[in-house]
């Protein structure tokens, strides 16, 4: 069945699931075995969330009442803090104010057993500014199995070395202070060249994996086969970022492949963050203009893509039981 057609089917059912998601309870601290994630008694996890919008455009969603909304109501067992890091009021012009939008975020994911991804959107290389960020992530919340680190959401024009070497920094950095929250990798060209990654891992730590992204109508079979490879040299993947349009973000919902992508996902059990919580006027913007920034949202508040997104994790929610 087509995915548009499930949309449409489970809209109404979905908006009045009541079930509570609190999948930090079940699971518990997170490992990596091989290429698959496990919970404390090495049970199989699969997450499923959503990505909040750069804290530097979208501010006005970094709070405990949007979380509290996208654990209770949407069901997301893992919400993604995209600290921006270069641009207008990011990180490195403003770090008190990103650090304060990141807590804000974390704490409310603690505080609602949910998983929380502390993202350094990024697209160069900062690792001073980097080092500084984690090391105080680290310290602050480290101890709480709620949290995963993403050490550099798209490099763009770096070679792998350079996005390895600079990996390995960081990732020494967050170790000093947390021994074993899973820790994101991001390899060149906006992280879809896991396969070059997958030819020269990072050796010498536990418990770290590989991010590739994509965008449903522009990255399709050959980013599978990317991964596909990744996956059998034993390279764990996590897919913090996917869209359903093209990679600007906007255009045509692609079903078709986006269908392939949560077939692949399932079969492979990796785990997906959609692209993002925001009120942008572009296709994955799961917000219309001016949508609340307390949560609540009504359906009519919400993009083709944020209804969509909203009835699959809930769905997904049912099936397992929360």
């Amino acid at each position: 069945m087509n995915t548009k057609v499930i949309y449409i089917i489970f809209v109404s059912i979905c908006f009045s699931y009541n079930t509570y998601s609190q999948p930090v309870k079940k699971f518990g601290q997170l490992h990596v075995d091989g290429v698959f994630i496990k919970g404390s008694n090495d049970e199989d996890v699969m997450l499923r969330g959503v990505s909040l919008g750069w804290h530097n455009w979208w501010p006005q969603y970094y709070n405990a009442d949007v979380i509290n909304w996208l654990a209770n109501d949407w069901k997301a067992e893992v919400v993604r803090a995209a600290i921006g890091v270069d641009p207008k009021r990011a990180y490195i012009k403003c770090p008190k104010r990103a650090l304060r939008l990141a807590s804000q975020v974390i704490d409310a994911a603690i505080r609602n057993n949910i998983y929380v991804i502390i993202d350094w959107h990024s697209h160069s290389l900062k690792q001073e500014e980097a080092k500084s960020f984690f090391s105080l992530m680290a310290q602050k919340y480290g101890a709480y199995p709620n949290v995963i680190y993403e050490i550099y959401n798209e490099p763009v024009n770096d070679t792998w070395e350079e996005v390895k070497n600079y990996s390995i920094e960081v990732i020494k950095t967050i170790r000093q202070y947390d021994p074993d929250n899973i820790i994101l990798v991001g390899s060149p060209h906006w992280s879809q060249d896991v396969q070059i990654a997958a030819d020269d891992p990072i050796t010498g730590f536990d418990n770290i994996m590989y991010t590739a992204h994509f965008y449903a109508d522009t990255h399709k079979e050959w980013l599978r086969e990317r991964c596909n490879y990744a996956l059998k040299k034993g390279i764990p993947i996590f897919i913090s970022e996917y869209g359903e349009s093209n990679a600007s973000g906007d255009g045509t919902i692609n079903f078709e492949e986006l269908e392939k992508w949560y077939n692949w996902m399932d079969t492979n059990k990796i785990s997906g963050v959609k692209w993002m919580i925001a009120d942008k006027k572009e296709t994955t913007a799961a917000l219309v203009p001016h949508a609340s920034s307390k949560g609540g949202w009504s359906e009519s508040e919400l993009t083709e893509t944020g209804r969509l997104i909203r009835i699959l994790l809930r769905e997904k929610a049912a099936k397992s039981g929360w």
